[in-house]
């Protein structure tokens, strides 16, 4: 059974930084392409980063491109999220993502999720 678990979460302000991690179980993580995505109160979930296999190059949304770091440590199965600077309208729940690792794309058609992690940022 595939497992996603987020954390890392919390009620931050305005230019303080987070660490998300997410947590994998129940299929090869090394041979999944990985993501974060997240939605905010009344907005539809949007891509924010993603990554195939350690080494390659990352692909961010241009909102976050320069302050937001996804990384991956596939001995320990985990994904992570390093978030600077963080603004009030990065204010959202956080999922990570996960489909194999040759499927195309970065931004769609991810098979697995997790439940999410809240992330508010006050101002």
């Amino acid at each position: 059974q595939v497992q996603l678990v987020e954390s890392g979460g919390g009620l931050v302000q305005a230019g303080d930084s987070l660490r998300l991690s997410c947590a994998a179980s129940g299929f090869p993580f090394n041979r999944q392409a990985m993501a974060w995505f997240r939605q905010a109160p009344g907005k539809e979930r949007e891509f924010v980063a993603a990554i195939k296999w350690i080494g390659s190059a990352p692909y961010y949304a241009d909102s976050v491109k320069g302050r937001f770091t996804i990384s991956r440590d596939d001995a320990k199965n985990t994904l992570y999220l390093q978030m600077n600077s963080l603004k009030p309208e990065d204010t959202a729940v956080y999922y990570c993502a996960a489909k194999p690792i040759i499927a195309n794309g970065y931004i769609s058609e991810y098979d697995y999720w997790g439940q999410g992690t809240q992330v508010t940022v006050s101002s």
